[in-house]
């Protein structure tokens, strides 16, 4: 023993100890009556702080130098493992610890069996359940019980063992409540983890602020902002509203549940705001309203507080909406003086901005820059090529995407089928779409038929379009009949057009543009009696067709105009210049394209 002590002291054996440590450690070397404690449990502390430290080996050297060791001394090995997510090694060393014939406590095994479920190992989970059962650690340990909820609703197909395991429980606490919860909500059941916060106050069970902030993103995840409201108010009459995470989930429902006056009048009320506040409530109006959300910005900027890498993600991505390319510049050059620009998430989200707002050539030139890219940064400048009519630069893209070792997904293949189909590239977008499936194992869906659809139709191929719908592996959806009718509309096609948008009708269709391009094919044909009807059918259902909107940037601000708008300022200006243009087309010998159905009886407008 003594001699253990002066090698623990050696400089040259371990690294520099605790000065407390070197303290007990000269007190049992001297006999003294007043060592604080036994050389075990001291070693067992000093291999604590090796862990804690991220010195594993060190720490295992000094367990294995130890020459007595104790249920806390292996518990002490295991758990530092753990928290290192060295997991086999955990598992390694609980497996020495049963052959060595140490008897595992409470802890020990809570600790093995969090490593169980990081490995989503349900087989030796199961095994340690086995043994808890044995030794009688379940039932008696709230830590054990909690562990092995957790255990099984990580590694299960379904949520039942857990189940089983949490009813079994007499005594619930906070812990067992939530993990019960988060088992389902990180399953997608957002409406059993709700039942399970629901059946938490009829038996009343132990709150936390962490049970109602997995609540309150189970309602986000399935847009239900009645029953996030319900959560909210459980959260006010439990005096939880004082807890910042809580409120900040709360903000984050109310803007993904698209509830924006609710989640400005919360914000408003919120007496305690960070970074995390900001961050959500700007990244929930970059959709929502991406005016407001750089408002928001300017806002949080004037109050003092630093905007990070997630706030200007955001605030890139609503110039990206708004095509505000000067207010995109001006936010470029404050990321790179705040020394973000090396940031792989806000590169990419300039790359999307720049080829948003018409300025395809610095997308390129951000992505050329960039030291680490991954399938983000390709898919962007691929869209942004696409976008613009570079088809051919979006194809040598992809091709050296794939060159670089990277595989391609689903969107990169939308990426590119939707580039060759605006820049033509009919038989290449083809060949993409055949090699999808034969070389690259990506099983294409209805948005890439979709994409296929609209490759073919634009090219003039409609039958072939038609073909590839009717032979499709599943029902096709609305998007793709709309695809097909627009084809049909620009190339002429009224019979197949009539086909397609009886199809879109059918199912119930909103898309007021629907019913508009087949009135305008009915007018065309001189059928007014069905024409008349289709009008009658679109008044009474009070579908609008979105109007069409334009805009420019000019002096640093944007102004957009829309099909008949007599309420922008300098007006009759504008329509001087209109006049002059046209003109200047017929002096040319440039012939109107008077197609009936872009004009017949001003449906659009009418519309």
């Amino acid at each position: 023993m003594m001699a253990f002590c002066r090698k623990l002291l050696s400089p040259t054996d371990f690294l520099p100890l605790p000065l407390s440590v070197q303290n007990s450690l000269r007190c049992i070397e001297l006999n003294s009556p007043f060592s604080p404690k036994g050389i075990t449990g001291i070693t067992t502390d000093l291999i604590k702080s090796y862990f804690d430290e991220g010195s594993i080996e060190e720490a295992h050297s000094l367990f294995d130098e130890m020459p007595h060791r104790d249920v806390i001394a292996w518990t002490a090995m295991i758990t530092g493992y753990t928290s290192c997510d060295h997991h086999n090694r955990a598992w390694n060393m609980f497996s020495y610890m049963l052959r060595d014939g140490v008897k595992p406590n409470a802890f020990t095994v809570s600790s093995v069996l969090k490593g169980c479920k990081e490995l989503k190992a349900l087989s030796r989970g199961k095994l340690v359940h086995g043994l808890a059962i044995k030794i009688g650690t379940q039932g008696s340990s709230i830590y054990v019980d909690n562990a092995l909820v957790n255990m099984y609703a990580t590694c299960c197909d379904s949520m039942d063992n857990a189940r089983l395991v949490f009813e079994d429980i007499v005594t619930k606490n906070a812990v067992s409540w939530t993990t019960l919860i988060t088992g389902y909500t990180h399953r997608r059941d957002a409406y059993g983890g709700l039942q399970v916060f629901r059946q938490m106050f009829m038996e009343e069970g132990e709150l936390s602020p962490f049970s109602f902030s997995i609540a309150i993103s189970a309602c986000a995840s399935i847009g239900s902002s009645n029953l996030g409201k319900q959560v909210h108010a459980a959260v006010i009459n439990h005096g939880f509203e004082s807890n910042l995470p809580v409120m900040n989930s709360i903000l984050d429902m109310y803007c993904r549940c698209r509830c924006a006056s609710e989640a400005k009048q919360l914000f408003g009320e919120m007496t305690q705001k960070d970074t995390i506040t900001w961050n959500t409530l700007i990244a929930g109006f970059e959709t929502l309203d991406s005016k407001e959300s750089l408002c928001i910005f300017l806002q949080m900027v004037a109050e003092g507080f630093s905007p990070n890498g997630f706030t200007f993600t955001s605030v890139i991505a609503a110039c990206a909406n708004l095509a505000v390319l000067y207010c995109g510049q001006q936010l470029h050059g404050e990321i790179i003086r705040r020394g973000f620009d090396n940031s792989l998430e806000l590169s990419n989200a300039l790359i999307d901005m720049y080829a948003k707002c018409g300025n395809v050539a610095d997308s390129h030139k951000i992505f050329s820059q960039m030291s680490l890219t991954n399938l983000v940064s390709w898919t962007s400048m691929m869209i942004g090529y696409g976008a613009h009519g570079h088809g051919k630069e979006a194809v040598e893209l992809f091709n050296e995407m794939v060159r670089s070792g990277i595989k391609p997904d689903k969107i990169v293949f939308m990426a590119v089928l939707s580039a060759c189909s605006h820049a033509g590239l009919v038989d290449e977008g083809l060949r993409y779409f055949r090699l999808m499936t034969s070389y690259y194992n990506v099983a294409p869906d209805r948005e890439i038929y979709g994409c296929v659809v609209d490759l073919l139709g634009r090219a003039g191929r409609v039958n072939e379009a038609y073909e590839l719908i009717e032979n499709m592996p599943f029902k096709p959806d609305e998007s793709i009949w709309v695809a097909l009718l627009g084809a049909c509309r620009k190339h002429k096609q009224p019979t197949m057009g009539k086909l397609a948008a009886l199809k879109v009708l059918d199912m119930k269709s909103n898309k007021a543009g629907t019913y508009v391009l087949l009135s305008n094919i009915y007018a065309a044909e001189g059928n007014w009696a069905d024409f008349a009807s289709l009008r009658k059918l679109m008044k009474s259902s009070k579908n609008k067709k979105e109007v069409g909107r334009s805009w420019i940037e000019l002096k640093n601000q944007v102004y957009s105009f829309v099909v008949g708008d007599r309420y922008v300022s300098s007006n009759e200006e504008i329509y001087e210049v209109l006049k002059l243009l046209i003109r200047h087309m017929k002096d040319v010998g440039y012939v109107l394209d008077l197609d009936l159905d872009c004009f017949v009886h001003d449906l659009e407008d009418e519309t």
